[in-house]
């Protein structure tokens, strides 16, 4: 139960609807006891009629009669009672898978890029449905039927005792042995239960990343290996779940046995005693039906167990990320104050999973409104650089400064503000172009959305489908052309108005031409944003004011494109290279 305490804020959030459903069920409890000990006084009744002719037939028929009334009245009685506590109590348990999964989303917003890098999508969407469905049923039905079963139990029991203690010890003989069984099966339900939800987690995953890359799937016309791969999983899948129903598949026939046990000693010591003369024949018939009124609460027993186990081999998933350090700082730097130079200052990185070294004491300084390019190699570090200012990753090493503001010192949410990013890898939701743009801006206008599209050459584009800027794009932008989802990122970008833009090789799907009229259009719309861009084109490097050209995690150029070309190092024999096939061209 350790990891379900986490819950205890959340019931202690709803406790008055709980202690309200609480006692409505102690309520219908007490109602639905009327009618075993009418039927008892009614079978008194009748015993003596036909024995004894101790009363008469009109006597009886009227208090037959109130009786039946009695019990009519007291079960309608009961159920609006249970009716109201399940509305109390199931509909905290739906507040509650409420609160929790805001909690989590928001906590998915929260964690680092590494931790996205470390954890599956589907393992993660699993965690924020199954798990917490599965935690759903122990803070509804788990606790409803709990006090339910506490409820009767005390209640019945109680009186029975009262009434007749040794034929309730007899009755109530099985119940140690059933308490220790349902001890042992839970341990390995709680066990096999959390194999359960990580090989679901396994089959979420293998299926989201299935229809994700179907495309790549079928042109490399693998869709036989991938079945073969599916049918593997989901067949290891339904070995754990066979193993965890067989353990859940001992308890209904147990509670049976022993209910059936119970009923078997009302009906021989009952009967002994009546036959003795120290009970009443009603007697005997009240504590059959209370022994049935047992049954379904001692089953319940061994339900309710297993929805906690599983409910804390769930909650144990959850707690795992939930207690995931956060990436947020929590300095307050004005926003005004970060719009100015920015230094690196001997920064050095180092990829945690791979341990490659990917920066290597780089220093350089930039200054507000400055246009830069970063080039270099494949691998050689441009886009660790990027996604370090834009606060992706935190260095190892070194500090940097935006308008003498440590970085260090920043709010995350106030940094990514200022910044507009393009990452190489574009991602469009399944949503209207309009709103894709408006993403970076979410009050925007739309003559501000049209304006972003115009700068990144996208608006004549828009103009040609059907419904223009409401055109509705499919799953990561499918219906789009490489080029145009990258106009489209870029537009998003623009329309924050940032005081640093990134665009990190964001250019290399359209052709130079259009890049060309994109950066022109940019040179207006952006005069006083610092800009970075990472290209392999010496064509986007000359329109910069400096270039910062890395080999191997290192810089080993810095300056204007001419300061470059006479240094004669890389970037010179690719600006040799490109002119020349340029020429030919």
């Amino acid at each position: 139960m350790k990891e379900l305490r986490y819950l205890n804020k959340f019931l202690y959030k709803y406790r008055t609807k709980l202690i309200i459903g609480f006692f409505i069920t102690i309520t219908a409890r007490i109602f639905a006891l009327v009618a075993p000990n009418l039927v008892g006084n009614s079978v008194t009744l009748i015993e003596n009629y036909v024995v004894s002719s101790s009363i008469e037939l009109g006597e009886l028929k009227n208090k037959l009669l109130l009786n039946i009334t009695l019990i009519v009245g007291s079960a309608i009685i009961a159920g609006i009672f249970t009716f109201i506590m399940r509305q109390m109590i199931i509909n905290v348990s739906r507040y509650i898978e409420f609160d929790l999964k805001n909690i989590i989303y928001m906590k998915y917003q929260s964690l680092t890029y590494d931790f996205y890098k470390n954890n599956r999508t589907g393992d993660l969407m699993n965690r924020i449905s199954e798990d917490v469905s599965k935690v759903r049923m122990y803070v509804g039905p788990a606790i409803m039927y709990t006090i339910n079963t506490l409820t009767l139990f005390v209640i019945v029991i109680s009186y029975m005792i009262s009434v007749a203690p040794k034929l309730t010890a007899y009755v109530l003989l099985p119940l140690p042995l059933l308490s220790f069984i349902i001890y042992k099966i839970s341990k390995m339900i709680n066990i096999r239960s959390k194999i359960v939800q990580e090989y679901l987690s396994k089959l979420t995953t293998f299926t989201q990343e299935s229809f994700s890359g179907v495309k790549i799937i079928k042109t490399y016309t693998v869709e036989d290996s991938i079945n073969q791969s599916l049918r593997v999983i989901a067949s290891d899948s339904r070995e754990k779940n066979m193993s965890l129903v067989k353990i859940q598949s001992w308890f209904f026939p147990l509670m049976i046995l022993l209910i059936g046990t119970s009923n078997i000693l009302v009906i021989y010591i009952g009967g002994m005693q009546y036959m003795n003369g120290e009970i009443e024949l009603g007697l005997l018939a009240e504590f059959i039906i209370y022994v049935t009124m047992l049954t379904w609460p001692v089953a319940t027993v061994g339900w309710v167990t297993s929805i906690v186990q599983q409910a804390e081999a769930s909650q144990k998933r959850i707690n795992e990320f939930l207690e995931t350090q956060s990436t947020d700082l929590f300095d307050n730097i004005k926003k005004s104050d970060l719009d100015g130079d920015i230094i690196f200052n001997n920064i050095s990185y180092t990829f945690k999973e791979t341990n490659i070294n990917a920066l290597s004491n780089i220093s350089f300084k930039v200054k507000r409104g400055e246009k830069i390019a970063l080039m270099g190699d494949v691998g050689s570090g441009k886009t660790t650089i990027l996604e370090i200012l834009a606060g992706v990753y935190k260095p190892n090493n070194g500090k940097i400064f935006i308008n003498n503001n440590d970085i260090k010192n920043i709010s995350l949410s106030d940094l990514r503000n200022f910044i507009g990013y393009v990452p190489q890898s574009t991602f469009l939701f399944s949503d209207t172009i309009e709103n894709n743009i408006k993403f970076g801006k979410a009050k925007a206008l739309l003559s501000e959305v049209v304006l972003s599209a115009k700068t990144s050459c996208l608006d004549e584009d828009i103009k040609s489908f059907k419904d223009g800027y409401k055109t509705l794009l499919g799953e990561r932008g499918v219906n789009l052309s490489g080029g145009q989802k990258q106009r489209l990122a870029i537009a998003r970008a623009l329309i924050k108005n940032p005081k640093i833009l990134i665009l990190d090789d964001s250019l290399s799907a359209v052709d130079t031409e259009t890049e060309e009229m994109i950066l022109n259009n940019m040179e207006n719309t952006t005069k006083n944003t610092t800009f970075f861009i990472s290209t392999h084109r010496v064509s986007t490097s000359k329109k910069c004011d400096k270039i910062i050209f890395l080999n191997n995690g290192r810089i080993e150029s810095f300056g204007t494109h001419d300061e470059l070309v006479k240094e004669k190092k890389s970037y010179f024999s690719i600006y040799s290279k490109q002119t020349q096939e340029k020429e030919i061209n």
